[in-house]
C-alpha cells in the first residue's frame, strides 16, 4: 500500500529547500516563496512515497518496514531502486542546509481565533500535528481577533477543545502542556495596519532573528478577507522566508464577486500564497479516490462511458440549519455544499490521467473537466426546503422557523442536478448530484453503477427489475468510511438463488488507527507548500461559471422550492429528476450498510 508523501530533515520541516548562499545573511524580499524543486517522473508510481512526520528521520519507510530507497522483488530480495534519485537529492539539500546553519521557524496566525471554526477545528488540528511531530521544532501558534483575551485566556479557550485522539499514548498531557506554550495572542483591528504592524513586532519577538515562514488562516467572514490581506501583507508578511494565507470559502456568491475577490487578492498575494481551503478535498476517501482509480488495473479500464451506467455523489446531513440560518439564508445549498464540495469531487473523479501528481498537472485535468461540463438548466434541477414535523413525540422546527429567517425565504435547503461532462470519456452520462439539510440520516458518498450485463444468463433471476443485478462501486466518505463494491452471488444450497453481496473494505476494521481529520491534512500541506488540495483561481472560475446562470435564474424567477419534512428523504421531485434519466438513487432503501 502507499501512503502520501513528503521528503523531510529535521532542520527543514517544511521541507522547503533554502540555499546555502543564505549563511552570508542574505535578505529575501518580501512575499518570498521558497518551494521543493519540480521533478518530472515516467509513471504515477514512481513519485508516491511516504511522509513522514517524525522529525529528526530522513529514512523513508513503506508499509512493510522496508526503506523506500530499496524496491524488493516478489522472493524479497532486493531490486533496482526507483527512488535512488530522489534520495540523493534530498541528502544534497540536507547537506547545504547542515553547511549553511540556517535556522527556520514557523509562525502560524490564526486570523478570528475566538470563532466557532478556530477553537473546534484548526487548533486542534495543529495540536495533533504537533503531538504527531508533523510541526518544526521551532513554531508559534498566534490568535488574532477583535476579542479582548489575554494569552492565558486563549491557552484555556483552546485546552477545551484539545484531544489525544489519534492514539493513547502516555505523553498526551504533557504533549498539550508544551504545545499550549507555544500559543499566543494579540487583539486588533482586522482593517488596522497599527494593530498588524504590532502583530509583526510579536512575531519577530517569537523569531529572534530566523529566517521566518509565516501562514495566515483566515477563519473570518468573507466580507472582510481583502482588508486582512491588505493589512498583513503590507505590515506582517515575512522578510525572508515564505507568506501564505489560507482563505475559507465561501469564495463569493457567482463569478462576478468571485472574480472581485480573487482580483483583490491577487494586489496584495501572488497565485502561489494564495491556499483556498475545501475541506472536503482532505478526507481521506476522497484522497483515496485517485489512487483507487490509478493504481489498480482492474478499476482504469472500467473508467468510463462504456462500462458505468450513471454516478451519483450524495452528501447529507439529519439536521437543519439550527443556529446559523441568518448565513445559511444568504448562500442556500447549492453555493454552501453542492459548487464546492460535490463539484470538486466530481472534477476528481472524472478527470483524465494526469502527466504526474504535481499539482499543477493535477489541477489542469480538473479545470479541462469543469470546463467540459454543460450548462445545468432548471429541467435538469430540483430544489426544496424542509418544513416543520412531527415524529416520535418530538416536534421539529421548519427553515424558516428560524428567527433569523425571513418567513417567506426561498433559500433551498435541498438540491439535486443532472449534471453532463461533454467529453469522449463521460459522453451521456449522467453525474445526479444531490445535498440537503434535515433528512432522514447524515452521509457523503460517491455511487459508481455499471452498466447490465449485455445478455445476461441469469436476468430471469432478478425478474423485470434490473437494477437489483447492477454492479455498484460505493465509496463512503463519512462516516464510517468505507470503500465496498457491490456483486452478484449464488446463495449456497441445492436450488439457483441470487443474491446481491458486498466486497468490503471497512476502514475501522482494516485500518484500526484513527484517521487524521481533514483539517489536519490541509494545514501541514499548506506549511510544505503541496497545493494540489487547494484551489486554483481558474478552477474556481470554471466552477462558477457552471452554477452561476442557474443560480440567477433561481433568485429571478423566485422558483419556490418544494416542501420537505423534517427527517425525511427529501423532496419527491428528487427521484422524479433521477428516473428522468433512467437512474435509481443508490441510497434507498440501504440505511443498513456495511
Amino acid at each position: 500500500m502507499f501512503m502520501d508523501c513528503q521528503f523531510r530533515t529535521p532542520s527543514s520541516p517544511a521541507a522547503a529547500f533554502i540555499p546555502s548562499s543564505l549563511n552570508n545573511g542574505t535578505i529575501l524580499p518580501r512575499g518570498f516563496v521558497s518551494s521543493p524543486r519540480r521533478t518530472h517522473f515516467p509513471t504515477w508510481v514512481s513519485q508516491i512515497s511516504v511522509r513522514n512526520c517524525v522529525s529528526g528521520h530522513l529514512q523513508l519507510k513503506s508499509s512493510n518496514g522496508h526503506p523506500l530507497n530499496a524496491v524488493f522483488l516478489p522472493d524479497g530480495s532486493p531490486g533496482s531502486s526507483l527512488f535512488n534519485e530522489q534520495i540523493a537529492l534530498q541528502e544534497e539539500e540536507k547537506s547545504a542546509l547542515d553547511s549553511g546553519k540556517v535556522q527556520s521557524t514557523l509562525s502560524i496566525t490564526v486570523v478570528g481565533a475566538s470563532g466557532d471554526l478556530a477553537k473546534k477545528k484548526i487548533f486542534p488540528a495543529l495540536f495533533a500535528l504537533y503531538y504527531e511531530d508533523c510541526l518544526p521544532e521551532d513554531f508559534t501558534v498566534l490568535g488574532y481577533a477583535r476579542t479582548s483575551m489575554t494569552d492565558e485566556q486563549l491557552r484555556t479557550m483552546i485546552s477545551k477543545t484539545l484531544t489525544c485522539r489519534i492514539d493513547k499514548r502516555a505523553n498526551c498531557e504533557d504533549k498539550m502542556d508544551e504545545f499550549l506554550k507555544r500559543c499566543f495572542y494579540h487583539s486588533g483591528q482586522y482593517s488596522s495596519e497599527e494593530d498588524f504592524a504590532e502583530l509583526d513586532r510579536k512575531l519577530k519577538e517569537k523569531e529572534d532573528g530566523k529566517v521566518s515562514n509565516r501562514l495566515f488562516y483566515l477563519s473570518i467572514p468573507p466580507n472582510i478577507f481583502v482588508d486582512v490581506v491588505k493589512c498583513a501583507s503590507q505590515r506582517a508578511s515575512s522578510e525572508s522566508g515564505w507568506t501564505r494565507v489560507i482563505v475559507e470559502k465561501p469564495f463569493g456568491r457567482d463569478s462576478d464577486s468571485s472574480g472581485e475577490l480573487t482580483r483583490s487578492l491577487k494586489k496584495y498575494l501572488t497565485e502561489d500564497q494564495i491556499f483556498r481551503i475545501d475541506h472536503y478535498l482532505g478526507k481521506e476517501l476522497v484522497e483515496n479516490l485517485s489512487v483507487l482509480r490509478f493504481s489498480n488495473l482492474v478499476f482504469e479500464p472500467l473508467w468510463s462511458r462504456s462500462y458505468i451506467r450513471n454516478v451519483q455523489l450524495i452528501f447529507s446531513e439529519d439536521f437543519g440549519t439550527e443556529g446559523r440560518g441568518g448565513y445559511f439564508d444568504n448562500y442556500g445549498i447549492i453555493r454552501d455544499i453542492m459548487q464546492n464540495h460535490l463539484l470538486q469531487i466530481l472534477a476528481l473523479f472524472a478527470m483524465e490521467t494526469p502527466v504526474s501528481l504535481d499539482a499543477e498537472d493535477i489541477r489542469n485535468e480538473k479545470v479541462k473537466v469543469l470546463k467540459s461540463m454543460r450548462p445545468l438548466q432548471l429541467e435538469d434541477v430540483v430544489v426544496g426546503q424542509y418544513k416543520g414535523h412531527s415524529k416520535g413525540g418530538k416536534s421539529y422546527p421548519a427553515y424558516t422557523d428560524d428567527p433569523t429567517v425571513p418567513n417567506d425565504s426561498v433559500t433551498p435547503t435541498f438540491a439535486a442536478a443532472a449534471i453532463f461532462i461533454d467529453n469522449a470519456r463521460w459522453d451521456g452520462v449522467p453525474f445526479l448530484m444531490k445535498a440537503g439539510k434535515a433528512l432522514h440520516t447524515r452521509r457523503a458518498e460517491i455511487r459508481v453503477q455499471f452498466r447490465h450485463v449485455p445478455g445476461n444468463l441469469y436476468k430471469r433471476s432478478f425478474g423485470t427489475d434490473l437494477d437489483k443485478a447492477t454492479n455498484e462501486l460505493v465509496l463512503r466518505v463519512q462516516p464510517d468510511e468505507a470503500i465496498y463494491l457491490k456483486i452478484n452471488n449464488k446463495v449456497p444450497g441445492l436450488g439457483m438463488r441470487l443474491d446481491r453481496s458486498d466486497l468490503n473494505l471497512l476502514y475501522r476494521s482494516r485500518y484500526p488507527s484513527e484517521i487524521p481529520d481533514a483539517y489536519e491534512r490541509l494545514l501541514l500541506d499548506a506549511v510544505e507548500g503541496e497545493r494540489r488540495l487547494f484551489i486554483r483561481s481558474d478552477e474556481l472560475d470554471a466552477a462558477w461559471s457552471l452554477f452561476t446562470p442557474l443560480l440567477k435564474e433561481l433568485e429571478e424567477k423566485k422558483i419556490a422550492p418544494e416542501l420537505y419534512p423534517y427527517g425525511s428523504r427529501g423532496p419527491v421531485g428528487a427521484h422524479y429528476l433521477a428516473a428522468k434519466y433512467n437512474v435509481r438513487w443508490g441510497d434507498l432503501g440501504e440505511d443498513r450498510e456495511p
